[in-house]
């Protein structure tokens, strides 16, 4: 999920000087001067004159991609249109069948003219791009590539086309993928969450209502699947069926289980129906018949008082929620959550840089009983990951419920944890997020529901309000402890405020230290160096620990500089190993053909956009660099420094191709946090 723009601060006007160390009378300005402006106080020997400014005639509708190139916003297509798009480019010699591009030989797909995928063997290697530079991220273990000739590093494969090849080695690090029965299952609406079933009636959240819901599970059930759906085999190769009882379109390509972020959209099922959960009927229009669409299970009351099971009644919770098994957070470097940016090979590149906790990006609760493989992929956990959780955003008990089971039976994970800050207006608008900040009692709903569904803790991520001035997280941190939660992380802004302003940790100490001792308070806010981690701790020993965010986009070795103690004045070449890093995860991660090149060489760009504001220590007055600080136009130590400093995306996508090589024709780029407001990342 993307955050809408929020409030940015403009430069201030220098008076006709180009550098913003001088005065407008032209006397050198002091650090302590630029400080004062937010303006980040970089030695005067590196300063230089700003790039010139485009003319107010310029078209404000288009992004620069290259040096000489211009080219408008793509407009918006519908998702019929895209998924006739996808149809075609499977036809075309460019989506070579999988089968044979693992084996070579035309003969090796039993489908035949029926599948899906192009069987143009010599058409896909007279127009497959040059080979990369490099060696396969898959041959350097045990057993060939599993992309054959659609890798992208084919030349670099010792044993030439490959025969009898699984992907299973590509997989064996990573794990919580979404099953294809169960993801069938969960387009039918006929998955049981009986956990949460169970501790939602008790709680008086669902009563004779769910017979009516079964009735329209029956009705779904009997509703006319189109005629021409596909079957798919375990090597990703599908064939055309015609019979009218055909199963759910469901294919499986080898390395495609969904990318992170929104990048790619996945198939959905042919016909899409609406989800069990927000159908419900009222007691009074259960008699009648009538249906009552998007009404939560949270507006139903039981009819009979006696359907209601009491707590001390039910043998199926076996624990209080404080008294289940807890994370001690104290001390360790938490990666926050990040929309996009917070994708498995980012995670991996932090792990390897010291962080302790990670956390998958932000996943929508009615997504993920919906099926929908893009929403799934976020929940995907590395060997690496030590500890991990994975953060997941509802509106309603029931979906929230009913996800976390899922979670439970289907992923392996150390905690969950209930998004109730984001910002973002599509959440906000349907009643999740920061818009749980407003109903207290709401909260409370949800967090009884998931503690009581699940033995994993419970954590809950939120903002200081809803509106600016109007504090409320500081009435409820007692009762969010009692309710079930083993932590909470206050994000030290309110909803209103977005980024606009320094995150509050005044507010943030004042909530720790009225948290009951069994609950754990982590801040999460400004975080960007050692210093800041060490202030915080110091200001209030009771804080468990800081989540980092922001700060670990621009340098993911703050996780470094903290359990060293130290600033660490990184060179242009080490963090160009630390890139080197995340593409060979992407690679490893989303797959080594053209497909998986480019998805890698969109989320490495998603990330330049952020790590271009970093500004190496070697070159500042005062040291450390602020998150806050605007930085000036300037020269690096040496010419890579130097276009890693650049706020251009032609410079960005210079760097992609120093990893990933030529971008392809047509080749165009915004980042999603609209690139002129780089802090749209953090999701709470």
């Amino acid at each position: 999920m993307d955050e809408s723009p929020a409030e940015t601060v403009v430069d201030p006007k220098l008076s006709g000087d180009d550098s913003p160390s001088l005065k407008s009378n032209g006397s050198q300005r002091t650090p302590e001067e630029l400080v004062a402006k937010a303006i980040a106080p970089v030695k005067k020997e590196f300063l230089r004159s700003p790039p010139p400014r485009p003319s107010s005639s310029t078209n404000h509708q288009t992004h620069v991609v290259s040096e000489t190139k211009v080219v408008s916003i793509k407009e918006k297509k519908s998702k019929r249109q895209l998924k006739r798009e996808r149809r075609q480019e499977q036809k075309s010699a460019r989506s070579i069948c999988p089968l044979i591009a693992k084996t070579g030989d035309v003969s090796s797909c039993p489908y035949n003219d029926k599948c899906r995928f192009s069987h143009d063997l010599q058409g896909f290697k007279d127009q497959k791009p040059v080979d990369l530079v490099g060696e396969c991220p898959f041959m350097t273990a045990e057993g060939p590539c599993p992309y054959g000739l659609a890798c992208r590093f084919f030349g670099t494969h010792k044993d030439g086309v490959p025969t009898g090849i699984s992907d299973a080695r590509k997989k064996c690090a990573e794990i919580n993928g979404l099953k294809k029965d169960v993801q069938k299952l969960l387009w039918k609406n006929k998955m049981s969450f009986p956990k949460a079933d169970a501790k939602l009636k008790a709680l008086g959240l669902l009563g004779k209502a769910k017979s009516k819901m079964k009735i329209l599970e029956v009705e779904k059930d009997d509703e006319t699947v189109p005629s021409t759906c596909h079957e798919t085999d375990e090597n990703g190769c599908s064939a055309v069926n015609n019979e009218s009882d055909a199963k759910l379109d469901s294919v499986d390509v080898p390395g495609e289980d969904g990318v992170d972020g929104t990048l790619e959209t996945d198939e959905q099922p042919p016909k899409k129906q609406k989800s069990v959960i927000c159908e419900n009927f009222s007691s009074a229009e259960a008699k009648n018949g009538e249906k009552n669409v998007g009404i939560s299970c949270t507006q139903t009351k039981p009819e009979d008082p006696t359907d209601i099971i009491p707590p001390e009644a039910d043998r199926s919770l076996k624990l209080h929620p404080r008294e289940k098994k807890l994370i001690d957070f104290r001390d360790k470097l938490y990666l926050a959550p990040l929309t996009t940016v917070g994708n498995l090979p980012f995670r991996r590149v932090c792990k390897v840089l010291g962080a302790d906790v990670t956390c998958g990006e932000m996943a929508m609760c009615t997504n993920l009983l919906q099926g929908q493989a893009s929403e799934w992929a976020l929940l995907r956990r590395h060997s690496s990951e030590d500890l991990f959780g994975v953060q997941i955003c509802g509106a309603y008990p029931d979906t929230v419920a009913r996800a976390i089971e899922l979670i439970d039976q289907e992923c392996t994970v150390d905690f969950i944890d209930i998004n109730m800050g984001c910002p973002i207006d599509i959440v906000v608008d349907k009643g999740a997020g920061s818009a749980l900040l407003t109903k207290p009692m709401r909260i409370k709903s949800i967090i009884d529901a998931a503690s009581g569904t699940v033995d994993k803790p419970i954590t809950v991520k939120v903002r200081t309000g809803f509106f600016e001035g109007k504090n409320r997280i500081d009435s409820l941190i007692k009762d969010i402890g009692y309710w079930g939660t083993s932590a909470v992380t206050i994000h030290g802004r309110s909803r209103q405020q977005r980024y606009s302003k320094l995150a509050n940790w005044d507010y943030i100490y004042q909530c720790a230290r009225k948290a009951p001792d069994d609950l754990q308070v982590l801040g999460n806010g400004d975080v960007f160096s050692y210093l800041d981690w060490n202030m915080h701790k110091t200001e209030c020993p009771v804080l468990a620990t800081c989540m980092i965010a922001r700060g670990a986009l621009i340098k993911p070795w703050i996780f470094t500089e903290i359990k060293e103690q130290k600033h660490w004045d990184i060179s242009s070449g080490e963090r160009l190993t630390i890139l080197k890093d995340f593409v060979r995860f992407g690679l490893e991660h989303w797959g080594s053909d053209t497909k998986g090149v480019e998805t890698t060489r969109r989320f490495l760009l998603e990330w330049l956009s952020y790590t271009c504001r970093y500004i190496p220590v070697g070159l500042l007055d005062v040291v450390p660099q602020q998150l806050n600080w605007r930085p000036p136009t300037y020269m690096g130590r040496d010419d890579l420094e130097t276009l890693m400093a650049s706020d251009s995306a032609a410079d960005w996508i210079r760097i992609s191709e120093m990893l990933l090589g030529k971008v392809p024709d047509g080749f165009t780029f915004a980042p999603k946090h609209k690139s002129n407001a780089y802090d749209r990342a953090e999701n709470g």
